[in-house]
């Protein structure tokens, strides 16, 4: 029996399309669809100029907003789903030694059973059961990881954090050896950095790392978000204790990351009854050559982060996509996505 190996690519690799789910009537989205479908509109319209898309939705969506040539790379997926949060129960992509894709479909429990998850926990088992991805799919629905959790250099390094994996609602019966074990022998890395500080109010998923820690090209490069405000008694120490964390942690060289700070946003409150909202610049989606970074509408804050992306990635274009609507449900760009690396279509 040939004996091989897998690697969890990084973000910034090639890839064929990117997942995404429709906001439709029976989501958390029913009272301002109109609102957000035209937020979706602007991540598609970013995203097809780059790759195909799979929309998975259970009726056919409205995309009159895409010329024709542009739906002829939309992928329309039938399937009931409860929301539309891809990144957390879209499959997990690894490449094994011998070339073959293998989609890990680990268990979505909506963040530690916080919200229903039946359907969208079946979603990557649908996708492959009805032949659109070219490769294995590994059953892992024994343990509970959403994609939002960790964050890959492609080289073996993982970020990720404790209060999000090591929740008791997750998979509370094992202990935090265990689940690092767990995670290089399923994802194929050698090393698990678990940050144990930094969280965002109003982030219903435990701290995940897309909301705080992003790693960046050529994987030596760390954007965090930071906070200024010592009057912020939500944040500051939180994400200073993060950042101290952060200076701590090597590349596999032994060497210090490139640790950029991404802004704050001002504070960003539901207009329905006023609870903070969890705005992050740090939830953007590389993908082919660009960053689809969301934006708040916060000219300063916005052209900041901007700014600082450009900076350390200046082969890549900075695509600003206002995410005003998708942080009202208490997430942002990259949470509403899931890419799969070049090879992943059967198409």
């Amino acid at each position: 029996m040939k004996n091989t190996t897998v690697r969890f690519p990084a973000e910034w690799e090639p890839a064929d399309a990117v997942l995404i789910a429709w906001p439709h009537e029976n989501t958390d989205w029913a009272y301002m669809l109109p609102e957000v479908r035209a937020c979706y509109a602007e991540i598609i319209k970013a995203i097809i100029k780059r790759a195909k898309i799979i929309i998975a939705a259970p009726d056919v969506p409205e995309l009159g907003f895409l010329a024709e040539d542009e739906r002829e790379r939309v992928i329309y997926f039938p399937v009931l789903t409860n929301d539309t949060w891809t990144r957390d129960y879209g499959p997990i992509t690894t490449v094994a030694s011998d070339g073959i894709l293998h989609f890990n479909d680990f268990k979505f429990n909506g963040w530690g059973l916080k919200f229903a998850a039946d359907k969208d926990n079946l979603v990557t088992s649908q996708l492959h059961e009805c032949g659109l991805l070219d490769g294995i799919r590994d059953n892992r629905l024994s343990f509970v990881l959403e994609g939002g959790s960790i964050e890959s250099d492609g080289a073996g390094t993982l970020l990720t954090t404790a209060d999000c994996l090591l929740s008791p609602n997750r998979n509370g019966s094992d202990s935090e050896g265990q689940i690092v074990n767990y995670l290089k022998e399923t994802l194929g890395v050698h090393t698990v950095h678990m940050l144990h500080y930094g969280a965002l109010e109003g982030d219903d998923t435990d701290g995940h790392i897309d909301t705080l820690v992003r790693i960046a090209p050529p994987g030596d490069v760390i954007f965090y978000t930071g906070c200024s405000d010592t009057g912020d008694v939500r944040h500051y120490k939180q994400l200073h204790d993060m950042f101290n964390e952060l200076q701590q942690l090597r590349t596999a060289a032994g060497l210090p990351y490139h640790l950029i700070e991404l802004p704050m946003p001002e504070p960003v409150y539901d207009p329905e009854d006023g609870h903070r909202l969890p705005a992050t610049y740090a939830n953007f989606l590389i993908l082919n050559g660009a960053v689809l970074l969301p934006v708040y509408g916060q000219p300063l804050h916005d052209m900041t982060a901007t700014m600082a992306i450009k900076a350390a990635m200046p082969d890549y274009e900075v695509v600003p996509i206002d995410c005003s609507a998708l942080i009202r449900q208490h997430g942002s760009l990259h949470c509403a996505t899931m890419q799969l690396p070049k090879g992943s279509l059967s198409l």
